[in-house]
Order: structure tokens, then C-alpha cells, then sequence
């Protein structure tokens, strides 16, 4: 069976285990489904998520020209303590930034390869969590906006970290936290602005991925270097698919590439 279209980050739905879909313009591909199965993937072009063309990508599925002046990747999406759409200030499109900043945010604790601070829009809960391979995580404050949400985590970043160690959560080695006791903790450091936002009664959620086998060693599938690749998938973590070979591939990483998919 052959798909082809333009790669975007899997969407995902909650369950035991969790189910994760490609979508392409016509066609949609439930990839839990594909387990155990020879994937054959193969670039054909690039096609910017902005403007279409097929122009190399540069970040996030933008082409250069694109990332530079698209709303959709100005510097508050990565630090949202740069956020201004509560003072009524443009960055590249205020009416955007607006929709998006000025909406309920969580400031979350999440355990992917360690524990560590984060921030979504309340809608994206748990979402974000799944796309980051967390198998715990648990909210922290819900705060009113972006910006926010952004000083909450800058000042407990001071205390916990907030990257992700993706080859730990790929092997898997990780373990279990109390992280009701680590919210506890940081409480003290959440900023005067954001401290009545604290949630108090909120448990750990738990997150179970379809993996039937975690390497050891990693081999990271870049399209560019390797445009043509066959392997058996043997799991979906995170944004990644993870192959009997060891070789792992990020599709969120690979935003904007144009690719044909053949499942045998």
C-alpha cells in the first residue's frame, strides 16, 4: 500500500496504548497498525508547511524566507516568556499572536528521560506530553496566558531542567517519579504573578506507548543523507518511530518533507 504527501507530526489519540496517526492530504494512516511491518520510506521533495514551495527546509517545517517573517515561528513559540500579545504588542502578527497567546497555558512537570519543566496551551494537555515520549507527567499551574506560563518556567528552570535527553527515552532508561512530591518542591519558586494559578488536587497522568522492542544503540534517519530507507517498525514513541535495526526517525523532525510510504 502506498501513501504519499507531506510529513507533519503524528497526531495522536490516548489509549492503552496510545494510537498515532500520519495525515496526508488525502489519505490519513494509523501507524500502530504498521507494526511489525516493512515501512519503505522515500523522499521526494521538500514542500514548506508556510508557502508550499519546494525549497529546503530549515526549521520546523519552514523553508528559510519562511521561518524568518511566518507568525507561526516567531521566538515566543520556543521561549514564551518573550510573549506580548497581553501588552498589545506585535511581534509579526498580533491578530495570530493573540489567538494563541492569550489562551489558558499549563506549566507541567514531564518524565521522558528525566524529570523537567515545560509549558503547552491547556488544549494541547496531553498532547504535548506524548509528543515529548513522557510516560508520567502532571500540571503545575494553569495560568491565563503565555507569557505567564513562559516566566513560570524561567524561574523554575533555575531548579529543574527543561530539555529532554531523546536517546535515554528512546532506550527507555528511565524511571519512575514522585512528581507530586517534586511539584511540592518547586512550589516555593513559582513567580509571585503565577502563584495563585497553582493547582493543588491534580494527579500524575500516565502514558503507554506502542513499542514492542527498545534498542540499545540509535542510528538517526536524516532524509537528506539517507533519501531511501527500508525497515521493520518495532515502535512509536514520542515523535518517533523506532525500527528492528536500531535506526530511529523523528517525524516532527522531518516537517516539510514530501515523501512516498510503502507498507509491506
Amino acid at each position: 500500500m502506498l501513501y504519499e504527501g507531506v510529513l507533519r507530526k503524528m497526531q495522536t489519540e490516548m489509549g492503552q496504548p496510545i494510537q498515532y496517526y500520519l495525515l496526508f492530504d488525502n489519505d490519513f494512516l494509523n501507524l500502530n497498525q504498521a507494526l511489525n511491518k516493512e515501512l519503505h520510506i522515500h523522499f521526494i521533495k521538500y514542500q514548506c508547511l508556510n508557502c508550499g514551495e519546494n525549497r529546503p527546509i530549515y526549521r520546523q517545517g519552514f523553508c528559510r524566507t519562511c521561518f524568518f517573517e511566518t507568525p507561526a515561528a516567531g521566538d515566543w513559540i520556543m521561549r514564551p516568556e518573550l510573549s506580548t500579545a497581553h501588552l498589545d504588542k506585535e511581534d509579526r502578527d498580533l491578530e495570530y499572536e493573540k489567538k494563541m497567546q492569550l489562551q489558558p497555558h499549563i506549566v507541567y512537570l514531564a518524565n521522558s528521560s528525566s524529570v523537567k519543566v515545560g509549558v503547552t496551551r491547556k488544549s494541547q494537555v496531553p498532547t504535548r506530553w506524548i509528543d515529548q515520549g513522557a510516560h508520567e507527567a502532571i500540571e503545575i499551574v494553569e495560568v491565563p496566558n503565555r507569557y505567564l506560563a513562559g516566566i513560570t518556567e524561567v524561574a523554575l528552570k533555575d531548579h529543574i531542567s527543561d530539555k529532554t535527553n531523546w536517546r535515554k527515552m528512546l532506550r527507555n532508561d528511565v524511571k519512575d517519579e514522585d512528581l507530586v512530591q517534586w511539584r511540592s518542591e518547586l512550589k516555593p519558586y513559582i513567580p509571585e504573578e503565577a502563584a495563585d494559578y497553582f493547582l493543588e488536587a491534580r494527579s500524575e497522568t500516565h502514558m503507554e506507548f506502542p513499542v514492542l522492542n527498545y534498542p540499545e544503540k540509535l542510528k538517526s534517519l536524516n532524509l537528506d543523507k539517507t533519501p531511501d530507507f527500508k525497515g521493520v517498525l518495532k515502535g512509536i514513541k514520542g515523535q518517533y518511530l523506532i525500527f528492528e535495526d536500531s535506526t530511529v526517525f523523528n517525524v516532527r523532525g522531518s516537517e516539510g518533507y514530501y515523501i512516498g510510504l510503502d507498507i509491506n
